[in-house]
Protein backbone atom coordinates (compact mmCIF):
# COMPACT_ATOMS: atom_id res chain seq x y z
CA UNK A 1 0.00 0.00 0.00
CA UNK A 2 1.32 3.43 -0.92
CA UNK A 3 1.92 6.16 1.59
CA UNK A 4 -1.02 8.61 1.44
CA UNK A 5 1.50 11.46 1.65
CA UNK A 6 2.94 10.23 -1.65
CA UNK A 7 -0.37 10.46 -3.53
CA UNK A 8 -1.19 13.82 -1.99
CA UNK A 9 2.23 15.24 -2.82
CA UNK A 10 2.21 14.09 -6.45
CA UNK A 11 -1.29 15.52 -6.93
CA UNK A 12 -0.39 18.80 -5.21
CA UNK A 13 2.72 19.13 -7.40
CA UNK A 14 0.76 18.67 -10.63
CA UNK A 15 -2.02 21.03 -9.53
CA UNK A 16 0.53 23.64 -8.54
CA UNK A 17 2.33 23.34 -11.88
CA UNK A 18 -0.90 23.97 -13.77
CA UNK A 19 -1.83 26.92 -11.54
CA UNK A 20 1.65 28.40 -12.04
CA UNK A 21 1.38 28.00 -15.83
CA UNK A 22 -1.99 29.74 -15.82
CA UNK A 23 -0.73 32.53 -13.57
CA UNK A 24 2.35 33.16 -15.71
CA UNK A 25 0.23 33.26 -18.87
CA UNK A 26 -2.23 35.65 -17.26
CA UNK A 27 0.57 37.93 -16.05
CA UNK A 28 2.11 37.96 -19.53
CA UNK A 29 -1.21 39.20 -20.92
CA UNK A 30 -1.52 41.89 -18.24
CA UNK A 31 1.75 43.71 -17.68
CA UNK A 32 4.87 41.59 -18.23
CA UNK A 33 7.33 44.31 -17.24
CA UNK A 34 5.63 45.00 -13.93
CA UNK A 35 4.96 41.31 -13.18
CA UNK A 36 8.40 40.00 -14.17
CA UNK A 37 9.17 38.51 -10.73
CA UNK A 38 5.81 36.75 -10.61
CA UNK A 39 6.21 35.31 -14.09
CA UNK A 40 9.75 34.09 -13.41
CA UNK A 41 8.82 32.43 -10.12
CA UNK A 42 5.75 30.79 -11.67
CA UNK A 43 7.79 29.34 -14.55
CA UNK A 44 10.46 28.03 -12.15
CA UNK A 45 7.87 26.70 -9.73
CA UNK A 46 5.96 24.84 -12.44
CA UNK A 47 9.17 23.21 -13.67
CA UNK A 48 10.27 22.14 -10.18
CA UNK A 49 6.80 20.83 -9.33
CA UNK A 50 6.66 18.68 -12.46
CA UNK A 51 10.15 17.34 -11.83
CA UNK A 52 9.30 16.60 -8.21
CA UNK A 53 6.12 14.71 -9.12
CA UNK A 54 7.96 12.68 -11.76
CA UNK A 55 10.82 11.81 -9.44
CA UNK A 56 8.39 10.77 -6.71
CA UNK A 57 6.51 8.59 -9.18
CA UNK A 58 9.75 6.88 -10.19
CA UNK A 59 10.92 6.49 -6.61
CA UNK A 60 14.03 8.46 -7.44
CA UNK A 61 16.94 8.49 -5.03
CA UNK A 62 16.79 12.27 -4.63
CA UNK A 63 13.01 12.60 -4.29
CA UNK A 64 13.19 13.73 -0.66
CA UNK A 65 15.79 16.38 -1.47
CA UNK A 66 13.73 17.57 -4.42
CA UNK A 67 10.63 17.76 -2.22
CA UNK A 68 12.58 20.06 0.09
CA UNK A 69 13.58 22.28 -2.84
CA UNK A 70 10.04 22.19 -4.23
CA UNK A 71 8.65 23.40 -0.90
CA UNK A 72 11.12 26.31 -0.90
CA UNK A 73 10.28 27.35 -4.46
CA UNK A 74 6.53 27.00 -3.89
CA UNK A 75 6.76 29.06 -0.71
CA UNK A 76 8.58 31.86 -2.57
CA UNK A 77 6.07 31.72 -5.42
CA UNK A 78 3.14 31.83 -3.00
CA UNK A 79 4.58 34.90 -1.29
CA UNK A 80 5.02 36.70 -4.62
CA UNK A 81 1.64 35.74 -6.07
CA UNK A 82 -0.21 36.67 -2.89
CA UNK A 83 0.91 40.29 -3.36
CA UNK A 84 -1.08 40.60 -6.59
CA UNK A 85 -4.84 41.04 -6.76
CA UNK A 86 -5.52 39.05 -9.93
CA UNK A 87 -7.61 35.93 -9.54
CA UNK A 88 -5.00 33.75 -11.27
CA UNK A 89 -2.30 34.99 -8.86
CA UNK A 90 -4.49 34.26 -5.86
CA UNK A 91 -5.33 30.78 -7.15
CA UNK A 92 -1.64 30.17 -7.79
CA UNK A 93 -0.71 31.32 -4.30
CA UNK A 94 -3.20 28.85 -2.82
CA UNK A 95 -1.91 25.98 -4.96
CA UNK A 96 1.67 26.83 -4.01
CA UNK A 97 0.82 26.81 -0.31
CA UNK A 98 -0.89 23.42 -0.67
CA UNK A 99 2.13 22.05 -2.51
CA UNK A 100 4.53 23.44 0.08
CA UNK A 101 2.61 21.67 2.82
CA UNK A 102 2.36 18.41 0.88
CA UNK A 103 6.09 18.41 0.12
CA UNK A 104 6.97 19.12 3.74
CA UNK A 105 4.68 16.28 4.85
CA UNK A 106 6.41 14.00 2.36
CA UNK A 107 9.85 14.91 3.68
CA UNK A 108 8.77 14.42 7.29
CA UNK A 109 7.13 11.03 6.62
Amino acid sequence: MRDPNFEQCVQACYECAVACDQCAASCLRQNPAQLRACIALCVDCAAVCRLCAAMLARGGEFAQALCTLCALVCDACARECSTHESEKCQICAGACIACTLACRDMVEA
